[in-house]
C-alpha cells in the first residue's frame, strides 16, 4: 500500500512526497536520549544543512538504540546533499574535514565543536559482488532504506522527533522480530556477511530462540558458501559480538546446522556438546568470545587454522591456545584441601602481566565459580628474592644463581607464598 501511494504522491514532484512523508511518518520521537544528541556541535551541523536546503537525518542503528531506550555510542547520519555539495558547504563555512577515506562511497566526515560528524550521501546500489558494491548517489530516503540489510536498521529520524520507517522497522523493534528488508536471498547476496549480522541481531533483539522465518533460514543455508569470499577479519568482528549476545548455544548449533561454520573458519568435525557444556558453565560470568570457541577446538592446531582464516589478535589466539592445552590438566592437578593452588602457581611460573585474566577465562570455561570468585579478590604476591640477594649471600656463578632462584621459588610456592626474603635466603648453602 505504501509503494501504491507512494506513486501517486510522487505525481505532484518533490512537494508530493514531503506531503506523503508528513502524511505517513507521524510518529514522533522526544526522548531523554534523543534530546541527549543536541550538543552545540549538532546544533551548528542542522543549522548548515537547513541553510543550504540540503536534508539531514540520524540513520540505522542509532535510530534503533533510541527507539529501544538507550543513547547510541555512535551516530551516523544520512543526507540528500551530494559529497561536493557537502564539501562546498563546509569549506564555505570554516568546517574542517577529516579522514577523506570515505568520499568515494559518499560518506564525508566533519568536525565541528570538538565533535566528528559522519554524513553519508543517499544512495542505491547499482553493482554487488557479495562483498563490494558499486553506487550512485540519490535523493529518494526510501531507496536508500531499500539497500539496508535488516528491517530494523533501515529507519531514518529528523531532528523534529519524526520517525521515518519505510518497511515496519519499527513494529519488528516492537515484537522483537529481526527480518531482512524485502527477500532474504536478495539482501544476502549483495553481501554475504549480512548472513551473520542476522545472527548477530537475532541474539540482541529477539526474546527467544527459534523464532525464526524458515524462508530467511533457507536463504542462508543457500548463500553460505558466498562466506568464503568475506574477509577473516570483518567475519572476526561479527562472530564475536554473536558469541556475547543472546542465545549465543542456539545460535551456534544453528551456524553448524545450515553449514555455515566452514566458511567461517570453524572445525567441521567439532562437539557441540562440549560447547553446550561451557556455555552453562559460563552462564553469568561474561566469557570473552574465544572462552567459549575454544570448546570446539580438539587441538591448539585448530586455534591456529582459525587465526589464519580471521586473523584473529595475538591475545585471542593466546588464550584460545592456553584453554586447549590447560582446560584439562590443571583441574586435574587440584588438591581437594587446596584446589585453586594449581592455578595460583601457574599464574606464578608463568611471569605474564595477562596471566590471572587468562586462567580466570579457563576457570569460566570448567564451571569453577567458586574458584574464579576466590581467583578474582587474590593479588599476585611478588617473589621477594632477587639475583642481587643470591649474590651478596656469595654466590658469583649465573647459572648458579638462576638455578638457585628456581629452588627458592618452589620453597615460596610450597609455602603458599609466605615465605620471606630472609626465610628463604637461609636455604642457601654457603661455602
Amino acid at each position: 500500500m505504501l509503494r501504491c501511494l507512494r506513486r501517486w504522491w510522487l505525481s505532484g514532484g518533490e512537494a508530493g512526497l514531503r506531503l506523503l512523508e508528513r502524511h505517513l511518518f507521524t510518529m514522533k520521537l522526544q526522548s531523554p536520549e534523543f534530546q541527549s544528541l543536541f550538543t552545540e556541535g549538532l546544533k551548528s551541523l542542522t543549522e548548515l544543512f537547513v541553510k543550504e536546503n540540503h536534508e539531514l537525518r540520524i540513520a540505522g542503528g542509532a535510530v534503533r538504540d533510541l527507539l529501544n531506550g538507550v543513547k547510541p555510542q555512535d551516530v551516523d547520519f544520512a543526507t540528500t546533499a551530494t559529497p561536493e555539495q557537502m564539501k562546498g558547504m563546509f569549506q564555505s563555512a570554516g568546517v574542517r574535514m577529516i579522514n577523506n577515506k570515505g568520499e568515494k562511497h559518499g560518506t564525508i566526515t566533519a568536525r565541528l565543536h570538538q565533535e566528528n560528524f559522519e554524513i553519508t550521501t543517499l544512495r542505491v546500489d547499482v553493482t554487488t559482488d557479495g562483498r563490494h558494491a558499486e553506487v550512485e548517489f540519490t535523493t529518494d530516503w526510501q531507496k536508500d532504506a531499500e539497500r539496508r540489510d535488516l528491517t530494523i536498521n533501515s529507519m531514518f529520524l529528523g531532528f523534529d522527533g519524526t520517525l521515518y520507517d519505510y518497511f515496519n522497522g519499527y513494529e519488528d523493534l516492537k515484537n522483537k522480530k529481526v527480518r531482512f528488508v524485502g527477500h532474504a536471498k536478495t539482501r544476502i547476496q549483495e553481501d554475504y556477511l549480512r548472513i551473520l549480522r542476522y545472527f548477530r541481531f537475532y541474539g540482541r533483539i529477539v526474546d527467544t530462540p527459534g523464532d525464526h522465518d524458515p524462508e530467511t533460514l533457507a536463504a542462508i543455508a543457500e548463500n553460505a558458501s558466498g562466506l568464503a569470499g568475506i574477509s577473516g577479519e570483518r567475519i572476526w568482528v561479527e562472530l564475536k559480538k554473536i558469541l556475547v549476545g543472546k542465545h549465543v548455544n542456539h545460535l551456534i548449533h544453528l551456524i553448524y546446522d545450515l553449514d555455515v561454520a566452514p566458511y567461517i573458519g570453524l572445525p567441521a568435525n567439532t562437539s557441540l556438546e562440549e560447547f553446550d557444556k561451557v556455555c552453562k558453565n559460563a552462564e553469568g560470568f561474561s566469557p570473552k568470545p574465544m572462552t567459549l570457541l575454544a570448546s570446539l577446538f580438539k587441538v591448539q592446531d585448530d586455534v591456529t587454522k582459525l587465526d589464519l582464516r580471521l586473523k584473529i589478535s595475538k591475545e585471542e589466539k593466546n588464550l584460545g591456545l592456553f584453554i586447549v592445552k590447560y582446560r584439562k590438566d590443571l583441574i586435574k592437578a587440584a588438591d581437594s584441601s587446596e584446589p585453586l593452588k594449581p592455578y595460583q602457581d601457574f599464574i606464578i611460573d608463568c611471569r605474564e602481566p595477562d596471566a590471572a585474566a587468562r586462567v580466570c577465562e579457563l576457570l569460566k570455561y570448567q564451571g569453577q565459580q567458586a574458584l574464579l570468585r576466590e581467583l578474582q579478590r587474590w593479588s599476585v604476591p611478588p617473589f621477594p628474592v632477587s639475583g642481587h640477594d643470591i649474590r651478596r649471600a656469595g654466590v658469583s656463578s649465573g647459572k648458579e644463581i638462576g638455578a638457585l632462584l628456581q629452588q627458592l621459588r618452589e620453597q615460596w610456592k610450597k609455602s603458599g607464598y609466605q615465605m620471606e626474603k630472609e626465610e628463604l635466603l637461609s636455604f642457601i648453602k654457603r661455602p
